[in-house]
C-alpha cells in the first residue's frame, strides 16, 4: 500500500478555481499512475466559498477544524491586489501552517501568506502583474518574478496557471523523485502558455519533459507560443532535423508526435480558460485552434463531449465530501 499524503486546499470568497485545477490534477494524475493523494479542501468557517467565476467550491471543513497535512496550498484571487486581506484568513492560514510539512502559496495567495507573517524573511513569487504591490505592502518579502515558483526553506510561492503546474510537479518530486515526475508530466503533456499569464519558464519542468536539448528547446518553443503555425516542416527546421527524424525524437521521448503534441498543448490551454469562465471563441482564439468549430473537435476527442457538456459535468450541482483524485 503505498503511503498517503494529505493535502490541505485553503479557499476562500473570490477564491480563482483555474489556480487549484492545475496543481490538483498533477496529483490526481499521480494517483492514477500508483500514488496516494487525498485533498481536503478548507475555508475559514467549513462553509462552501463562491470562486471568481462565480462556481461554488464545496469545502470539507474549517481549516481550524483540520488535522495535519503534509501540503497545505493556499489559493490565490483577484481581490487580495486590491484589498486587504481579511484577519481571520490571515490566522487561518497561521493554524495551518503549524500544522503542515510544506506551505505554498499560488499565485497571489502569497498575499494571503504574507498578511499572516509566513513569507517574512523569505523570497516569493506571485502574478507578475502584482509582484510590486506585494513588495510594497510587505517590505520582508524579497518579491520576485524570475521564476514560475520559488521554495523558501518549507514555504512555496508560486505564480498562476501553469506555474502552479510546476509548483505542484516540485512537490511531487519531493516525494517520488524526479523520474515519476517526468512520467506524470509527460502524461499531462505539460506546458508554458506564456502569451495568456506570462508565467516564466520552470526549470523543473525542463528536466522532466525531454531529455533531447534540441527537443527541449523545441517544446519550449511550442509551449511559449501555442498559437503559432508550428506545421510539421517549419518544427523540424526549428530543430534543425528532418521532418522524419523530428517524429522519430517525439516519439521516443514523449510517446506522441508533433502534431499531436501541438494539438494537446492547445486543448489544455482551451480547456483551462473554459475552466476559467472564458467562452468557447475566447479560448478558441487564445489557443490557436483558430474556430470554435475546431476547438469543439479536439474537446470531443479528448473528453468524448463538447465543452458544453464539459463545463456543465464539472459544475457542482450538490455539496460533495473530499475531492476524489484516486
Amino acid at each position: 500500500m503505498p503511503q498517503t499524503y494529505k493535502i490541505g486546499v485553503l479557499v476562500f470568497p473570490g477564491a480563482c478555481l483555474l489556480d487549484l485545477a492545475g496543481p490538483l490534477e498533477v496529483f490526481a494524475e499521480a494517483n492514477r499512475e500508483g500514488t496516494r493523494y487525498e485533498v481536503q479542501t478548507l475555508s475559514v468557517d467549513g462553509q462552501d466559498v463562491t470562486a471568481s467565476m462565480g462556481m461554488r467550491i464545496p469545502v470539507d471543513a474549517s481549516a481550524f477544524d483540520a488535522g495535519h497535512f503534509d501540503i497545505v496550498l493556499v489559493a490565490g484571487g483577484e481581490v487580495f491586489p486590491i484589498s486587504p486581506v481579511a484577519p481571520h484568513l490571515a490566522e487561518a492560514a497561521r493554524f495551518l501552517a503549524e500544522r503542515t510539512q510544506r506551505l505554498a502559496s499560488i499565485c497571489t495567495g502569497a498575499f494571503v501568506l504574507g498578511s499572516a507573517g509566513l513569507l517574512d524573511g523569505h523570497s516569493a513569487t506571485t502574478h507578475p502583474d502584482h509582484a510590486a504591490e506585494l513588495a510594497a505592502r510587505y517590505p520582508a518579502i524579497t518579491a520576485r518574478t524570475d521564476s514560475s515558483y520559488i521554495k523558501s526553506g518549507s514555504v512555496y510561492s508560486s505564480g498562476c496557471f501553469t506555474a502552479a503546474i510546476d509548483l505542484a510537479l516540485a512537490l511531487f518530486a519531493e516525494d517520488h523523485g524526479t523520474d515519476e515526475a517526468r512520467s506524470v508530466a509527460r502524461s499531462l503533456i505539460v506546458f508554458q502558455q506564456r502569451r495568456v499569464h506570462r508565467a516564466p519558464h520552470s526549470d523543473l519542468l525542463s528536466g522532466i519533459v525531454p531529455r533531447n536539448a534540441a527537443l527541449r528547446g523545441l517544446i519550449q518553443h511550442i509551449n511559449e507560443d501555442p498559437v503559432g503555425p508550428h506545421t510539421l516542416a517549419d518544427l523540424a527546421e526549428r530543430a534543425r532535423v528532418s521532418p522524419r527524424q523530428l517524429t522519430r525524437l517525439f516519439r521516443a521521448e514523449l510517446d506522441t508526435t508533433p502534431q499531436k503534441y501541438v494539438e494537446n498543448a492547445r486543448f489544455t490551454v482551451a480547456k483551462a480558460l473554459i475552466e476559467g469562465g472564458h467562452s468557447v471563441s475566447f479560448a478558441a482564439a487564445n489557443a490557436g485552434f483558430g474556430t470554435p468549430e475546431a476547438l469543439r473537435r479536439s474537446f470531443v476527442a479528448h473528453t468524448g463531449s463538447p465543452p458544453s457538456e464539459f463545463v456543465r459535468r464539472r459544475r457542482p450541482s450538490h455539496r460533495s465530501g473530499p475531492p476524489s483524485l484516486g
